[in-house]
């Protein structure tokens, strides 16, 4: 019996089948990327030296293991796997390593900014909350993220209110969603760590598109991780973790503020808007 066979099959004892499964294969693949490149020790080494300093930076506030899923494109790979057959629902990306639980429900139209607020065009984010067959879904959780001017999350960005630029929203009974903030901006991934280093010598870019992260949740339908981007960004073509979908790339119109816009939104000053609808899929019985 070989080494790789001898190890294999030490692992049998595993009673969850799918995790035996998951296991062993992950050690017959990792023992056949061994055989095929044969590392020297020093290699080795520093292999587990890289993966070490990964798990250094980890911590409630950062994650570069979720970066690193992100920029070797494993992240949308899994992704692609799982919703790849769905062409009705919204598509999926990236989760993105700064999200935050348990941010403030905000009212129906309220705004997620909260530092400099008054000094930016707002943006007004609207639209609809479905299912695959075009029915409103009532009290939707609806999860929104995004950075502040500086290319940065509140968590990440030590001078920034907690929950500067996130919140949670409740779809109305037609299925409506409404929430204001202002329009992102691109920036780059963090690369002060071992992904920044690894990005730097394969020469690659470290720039995201401009986006605004969903998390929408509903009962009875599966949960629905994704962006909005903006049209005519440069880093479309090249986002550093592969997450631009062509259906969520949205065109935001310049609008100027009217008695509707006061009287639903609070909206006193021009405006920028984007209507989107999202369609979740239900979990099969």
């Amino acid at each position: 019996m070989n080494l790789t066979e001898q190890v294999v099959r030490s692992f049998q004892n595993i009673e969850n089948e799918r995790h035996r499964f998951l296991i062993t294969t992950f050690i017959r693949k990792l023992h056949e990327y061994v055989n095929e490149v044969k590392p020297s020790e020093e290699e080795w080494i520093q292999a587990i030296r890289f993966l070490t300093d990964t798990g250094k930076l980890c911590d409630e506030q950062r994650q570069e293991y979720i970066l690193l899923s992100d920029v070797l494109g494993v992240s949308m790979l899994v992704d692609q796997i799982l919703h790849e057959k769905n062409e009705i629902q919204t598509p999926s990306t990236v989760f993105g390593p700064f999200f935050i639980e348990n941010m403030p429900v905000r009212p129906y139209g309220g705004s997620i900014v909260r530092d400099g607020g008054d000094k930016i065009k707002p943006l007004l984010v609207r639209g609809r909350i479905m299912d695959t067959d075009g029915r409103a879904i009532a009290g939707a959780r609806i999860d929104v993220w995004q950075t502040a001017e500086n290319g940065m999350y509140s968590g990440q960005d030590t001078k920034q209110s907690h929950d500067n630029l996130r919140g949670t929203f409740l779809s109305r009974e037609d299925g409506s969603y409404a929430f204001q903030t202002h329009l992102p901006v691109s920036y780059p991934i963090p690369d002060d760590g071992t992904v920044g280093q690894l990005l730097g010598y394969a020469k690659r870019s470290v720039w995201r598109p401009a986006h605004i992260h969903f998390k929408i949740e509903a009962e009875g339908f599966q949960t629905l991780v994704t962006h909005l981007f903006l049209e005519g960004d440069e880093y479309l073509a090249n986002d550093a973790v592969f997450g631009v979908k062509e259906r969520l790339i949205v065109r935001f119109s310049e609008q100027k503020a009217d008695k509707n816009s006061r009287e639903e939104y609070g909206l006193t000053q021009d405006y920028h808007l984007i209507e989107y609808d999202f369609v979740l899929t239900g979990v099969s019985p």
